[in-house]
């Protein structure tokens, strides 16, 4: 493959997945464009990108349409989705674009996206492949008052932890239900919260598993993370992801808590914090470039551990013709 060119969808604020994208094309030593796609002319990864592409919001009717020009126009090899209101769309039309283009969609089979999407049915699965998860409460027995505070809402699609809340008594409750549109209501976990970052292949081989302590958040996004070699977690993951069979980089959140390892959601996307297990080792942009190129890879931790991320908010400016200003 002369040139391998990658579409990052609702590209947004993804600036650094855009630039570890380039770094793994760069020490590769491959010729790559990465492109960055969004609706808005405003988003700052467009202007670290390579090159940019217009997209339609995701709800309009040509949206995959679209997707498949841009596939086509700039010989895309890879689309790569980051927000969860893609995902459902994408894997259900994955044969569709790939059919029409030179590209590989990076989604998991739709029934792994849906179990994912709809944490009633993440909450289900878990439950009967026997993994660790908080109890949920049925809408009887929240009616009838047999809960145990504290509890946690939230909603059954939701992500960035929007409407996310703890919950410490029966006024809370009230109050919380009027907010959240289709509550799930759960026991309050307590104990260290982990993002994991698996990347998997596209025949769902593990070839890496970076669990990262979250030390601190903002808007549900990690803000303070630490890469912790942890033994159990590495091996419950694994045993989800045999079971589950996703493919690419796949987010799991979950808490080690007195009862041991609890999952909270799984997310079959690139997270926010993907590049701080990039930065590590675990180079999910370098083995997608190896497996496009037709390698085979081998399960690994070829990471370092014990490292910290802080991560911190800058800002780029635009001229009156929506070009980049260097200072």
């Amino acid at each position: 493959m002369s040139e391998i060119n990658v579409l990052i969808l609702s590209a947004g604020r993804r600036v650094e997945l855009v630039q570890c994208f380039q770094k793994a094309a760069e020490k590769l030593d491959i010729k790559s464009n990465i492109v960055a796609g969004d609706c808005s002319d405003t988003a700052p990864a467009l202007y670290f990108a390579d090159r940019t592409y217009k997209l339609p919001r995701i709800l309009e009717p040509n949206y995959i349409d679209v997707i498949i020009d841009a596939c086509n126009q700039e010989n895309i090899s890879l689309v790569v989705p980051t927000i969860d209101t893609d995902l459902l769309l994408l894997a259900e039309n994955k044969s569709f674009i790939e059919e029409k283009t030179n590209a590989k969609v990076l989604i998991s089979d739709y029934k792994v996206v849906e179990i994912c999407r709809d944490k009633i049915n993440t909450q289900r699965y878990l439950e009967e492949i026997g993994f660790g998860i908080p109890k949920m409460y049925t809408e009887e027995e929240v009616r009838t008052g047999t809960l145990k505070f504290p509890l946690f809402i939230k909603p059954k699609s939701g992500s960035s932890s929007i409407n996310t809340f703890k919950v410490n008594n029966n006024s809370d409750l009230k109050t919380y239900m009027d907010i959240v549109k289709d509550p799930i209501i759960q026991d309050y976990m307590e104990g260290e919260e982990f993002t994991v970052d698996v990347f998997l292949d596209f025949e769902s081989k593990i070839i890496s598993i970076v669990p990262r302590l979250r030390i601190a958040t903002r808007s549900g996004e990690i803000s303070k993370g630490k890469i912790i070699r942890d033994k159990e977690i590495i091996d419950n993951v694994t045993k989800l992801m045999k079971v589950l069979k996703p493919i690419g980089h796949i987010t799991v959140q979950l808490m080690k808590t007195k009862k041991g390892i609890e999952y909270i959601e799984v997310n079959p996307r690139f997270g926010g914090g993907a590049p701080m297990s990039i930065m590590s080792g675990a180079d999910s942009c370098e083995n997608l470039f190896r497996l496009l190129m037709g390698e085979k890879l081998e399960y690994n931790e070829n990471y370092k551990d014990n490292l910290t991320f802080l991560r911190f908010d800058s800002s780029i400016c635009i001229d009156e013709n929506m070009e980049l200003v260097r200072w």
